[in-house]
């Protein structure tokens, strides 16, 4: 998974160097594009439409069904977000007054009371015209009196919503006023996801990430109909998560971080803070503890736990493959019992991920032991176990989900699990890791899968990525973001933008959607909203960004 030492880290200017050399790269491109003759396949996309009437030509992931046509709506200081129904579907409707007021500068009052007019968010849990959306689709009409979102859950409400900001201009995303108009393409969007597992991951082990820092990181990731946060707690270089009956793998395994710099934790209540809030945005929080292998902060924080009894010192580099807990020893199951009870009590999911890659010091009988007694712990505190794919080596459990982050797609055991009816998240490292350099030149990143450039990352099928295996062993995707050489929001925003969108239209949108040349006219019209958010993305000369 992360096999190459780390880079120093670049700093901000570096960066901002990098992206102006790559702004001036890409409008050298887009004047090649329409000079007679010139240009290359690349330069040749054609511009959004300037009148906007198409939702396809801006909306990421790209909807299911669209059929354009009709009057605009048009949000003015008279627009009510009407919303009778649950309390969480009010949550919606405030939680889109609080996206569209600082912008517009309008009072849009949420209100119960019915109407055929304004923005009016529908609960429908029967009858055909919800039959076809599931937990988490919608549909989306538009015409001149009003736009209606109707779905049969909260969370197709809230996806509903996600696309109606992306049919608005991108400056509703500013915290200030700003002229407008608020205009929204009249016609019909019918929307339901391909797969149900679309996720992304973020690294707090090797670099610390405030609650708040993570928080930022959920609300870019929902505006991309993104359901699930993966949280890497543990590692090599810190332990993230307080845990009361081992309380110094915290205070001290969580001291430090890669470079030596003091690394911190998150105590229960930053936890559930975290959690709540991906709640609030449809997300479901994925924990992972990562064992045997990538465990020196916990052997660092109890000698008891090495098969030897002596405690080895903090680590701050980037290697991996060094570390296992011991095995034999019956500690070691007290201590994964206590971990997995304690952060399954503070977790709601569904999913509590054991990690198991690179468990080089692990001999393949002690890995297959330790995941034969370890995974029934997990089903024995009511989580699903997820693993690193190389836990098809192993035994894994009935209703096991292998996550594959290979580059290939056709390992034996991955490919005979899924067979046997293992389920599989697809990260696969040249495609959706969000720590690969774009290019040789870019700044942040490792390359050990390669380089890994916006047409990369999006131009694949995890459908028909496992060869010989079903589609149906699928589960879904996930974009992880390993944080060797990431410590900040800005280093997050530019390896995840614009390739964490791709991913999420590769999770959402059906396969006969797929399509490069369309896609990146697309992602050109997320720009200016990226732009408006504070998203330091990589703009990358394989796109004509508006």
């Amino acid at each position: 998974m992360r096999r190459r030492s780390a880079r120093k880290h670049p700093s901000r200017p570096l960066l901002r160097r990098s992206r102006l050399i790559r702004l001036l790269g890409a409008l050298l491109l887009a004047a090649a594009a329409t000079g007679a003759g010139g240009g290359t396949a690349e330069a040749a996309a054609p511009a959004v439409p300037a009148d906007d009437t198409d939702p396809r030509a801006r909306v990421v992931p790209v909807p299911a069904t669209v059929t354009p046509g009709g009057t605009p709506y048009t949000l003015t200081r008279r627009t009510a977000i009407r919303v009778p129904g649950t309390a969480q579907a009010r949550g919606v409707g405030d939680y889109l007054a609080g996206v569209l007021r600082p912008s517009t500068g309008y009072p849009l009052p949420v209100t119960a009371a019915a109407g055929e007019d304004g923005i009016r968010l529908r609960l429908a849990t029967t009858g055909r015209e919800v039959e076809d959306l599931g937990a988490e689709g919608y549909r989306l009409e538009a015409d001149a009196d009003a736009v209606t979102i109707t779905a049969r859950q909260p969370a197709g409400l809230f996806h509903g919503v996600q696309t109606l900001r992306q049919l608005l201009p991108a400056a509703v995303e500013r915290r200030t006023a700003q002229s407008g108009p608020w205009r929204v393409p009249g016609g019909t969007i019918t929307d339901v996801p391909r797969f149900a597992y679309r996720g992304a991951m973020l690294d707090v082990s090797r670099h610390f990430f405030t609650v708040p820092q993570v928080k930022r990181y959920i609300d870019q990731l929902a505006l991309y109909k993104i359901n699930k946060l993966h949280l890497h707690l543990s590692d090599d270089q810190g332990w993230r998560i307080a845990i009361d009956s081992w309380p110094r793998l915290a205070t001290y395994g969580g001291s430090t971080q890669v470079g030596g710099g003091r690394g911190g934790f998150y105590s229960k209540d930053d936890y559930r803070e975290i959690v709540r809030y991906a709640q609030s945005r449809y997300l479901t929080v994925v924990p992972e503890i990562d064992m045997p292998g990538h465990t020196n902060a916990a052997l660092a924080s109890y000698a008891r736990l090495n098969c030897d009894g002596v405690a080895p010192p903090l680590y701050t580099g980037t290697n991996v493959g060094f570390s296992s807990l011991c095995v034999p020893k019956d500690v070691t199951y007290d201590f994964v019992d206590d971990v997995v009870r304690e952060l399954a009590a503070l977790t709601p999911g569904p999913y509590l991920h054991i990690g198991g890659d690179e468990a080089h010091s692990t001999s393949p009988q002690d890995y297959a032991a330790f995941m034969d007694r370890v995974q029934p712990v997990v089903a024995k505190y009511g989580k699903t176990v997820i693993g690193w794919h190389q836990l098809t080596g192993a035994r894994p459990a009935e209703g096991a989900v292998a996550q594959y982050w290979g580059l290939k797609g056709d390992e034996r055991e991955v490919v005979a699990a899924a067979k046997a009816g293992t389920k599989m998240i697809l990260s696969p490292g040249n495609r959706a890791y969000l720590d690969m350099k774009y290019t040789k030149d870019t700044p942040l990143g490792l390359d050990w899968a390669g380089y890994v450039e916006v047409r990369q990352s999006y131009d694949w099928n995890p459908g028909a990525y496992l060869k010989g295996a079903p589609a149906s062993a699928v589960l879904g995707v996930e974009a992880p973001l390993w944080s060797e050489t990431v410590s900040t929001s800005d280093h997050i925003e530019y390896l995840a933008f614009p390739r964490v969108a791709g991913i999420a239209e590769l999770g959402w949108s059906p396969a006969a959607t797929h399509d490069w040349d369309a896609y990146r006219v697309r992602l050109a019209a997320q720009g200016p909203r990226w732009d408006a958010l504070g998203i330091d993305f990589y703009r990358s000369p394989q796109v004509l960004w508006e």
